[in-house]
């Protein structure tokens, strides 16, 4: 079957996508068996031509997450820690809070959001977040971390109140992940970002990976809009590490994750282990959610990204060696549901060429 078959429904798919209410650009990275495919679609400014390009620094929101798992996998293997290890071993101070009933939050309790951490620190950014598509949100949680730091962070630590045992009730924590890049700053004696940059260089070749971005990068960072708001919003804001959700990269960047995962080395299948089982559906690894045998796509790989004027999936599909990154310049209530359409057509089309095939 002619390969140009695929890349044409891709650029439908991407074309169907933006004709969702308030979704005006995507763009969309697939690699399958082997083959890479890249389409950006679309206007990042309302009503203006600026198509997304290879060269636009998406904000890849909680994707992050999954490239700390990565590092965090990269450590185990490497024996410089151990999942059951108490977290606070790599803390510089007592926190006899970070317990519950003498059962302490363990490394791999942070891997899988089963903590009992709150989701954001400080805890008043959780109070704004919950009203997420109020047009008054990013610039609230924008003033929440003008001048949040490690400091503060460790500092609002201290009162938390851990509520139940942890490793058994999933909550989404990404202070959870916050600390995780403070555990693999303490155990590699370097600072979160050039870990992240360096192993990823050595790794997959991604070289345009970011937390912070110079006065020129910040020029090539993708305009987006929150919610239905008309007028284009701020990024993110910087949080104390960056690691729950201040990565940027480019799709040909995420192309490179996508392979790399696909090639399934020993770091990505550790990465993919499961840590704890919650159904016979649902399960995580290093903050990779896993997805039971579903029909149609088997087993697989997941991860939602969010920022305020963002949105984005990653799917590791192995039963069709199939990887695909998307993201739109819009965050709202729908975002998330349009992309998840668009994902499962694809694989759709994907299984009905393979099995054209056998």
């Amino acid at each position: 079957m002619p390969a140009k078959d695929l890349e044409t429904e891709i650029d439908e798919i991407a074309e169907n996508l933006i004709k969702q209410p308030l979704l005006h650009s995507t763009s969309i990275g697939v690699v399958y068996r082997g083959k890479e495919i890249i389409r950006h679609r679309g206007d990042m400014l309302a009503g203006r031509p600026s198509p997304p390009t290879d060269a636009t620094l998406y904000e890849i929101g909680s994707l992050s997450k999954t490239l700390a798992g990565t590092l965090m996998a990269n450590a185990v293997l490497e024996r410089k820690l151990g999942l059951d290890d108490d977290v606070r071993m790599y803390l510089s101070e007592p926190y006899p809070n970070l317990q519950y009933k003498g059962e302490p939050i363990r490394i791999r309790h942070l891997l899988t959001h089963t903590s009992g951490l709150p989701n954001m620190l400080p805890e008043r950014a959780n109070t704004v977040l919950a009203n997420f598509t109020d047009q008054r949100t990013p610039n609230e949680i924008n003033a929440v971390y003008a001048n949040y730091g490690q400091v503060d962070f460790f500092k609002d630590l201290h009162a938390v109140e851990i509520p139940r045992m942890p490793g058994k009730k999933y909550a989404y924590s990404s202070a959870g992940t916050e600390l995780t890049a403070h555990v693999l700053e303490t155990i590699y004696q370097r600072d979160y970002e050039s870990l992240l940059r360096g192993f990823f260089r050595d790794s997959t070749a991604m070289t345009g990976i970011r937390i912070r971005l110079s006065d020129a990068e910040a020029d090539r960072l993708a305009i987006g809009y929150h919610s239905d708001n008309p007028v284009a919003t701020t990024p993110m804001p910087q949080l104390p590490w960056g690691a729950s959700g201040n990565v940027k990269a480019t799709v040909p960047d995420m192309m490179k994750y996508l392979k790399f995962q696909l090639t399934n080395g020993s770091v990505v299948k550790e990465s993919h282990r499961t840590l704890v089982e919650f159904d016979s559906d649902f399960s995580i690894g290093y903050f990779w959610n896993i997805v039971g045998d579903e029909r149609l796509k088997g087993v697989y790989y997941a991860h939602h990204g969010g920022v305020p004027r963002s949105q984005c999936y990653i799917y590791i599909v192995p039963k069709y060696d199939l990887g695909i990154f998307v993201i739109t310049n819009q965050s709202g209530d729908q975002t998330a549901n349009a992309m998840e359409a668009a994902i499962d057509t694809l694989v759709e089309k994907i299984a009905a060429r393979e099995n054209i095939a056998s």
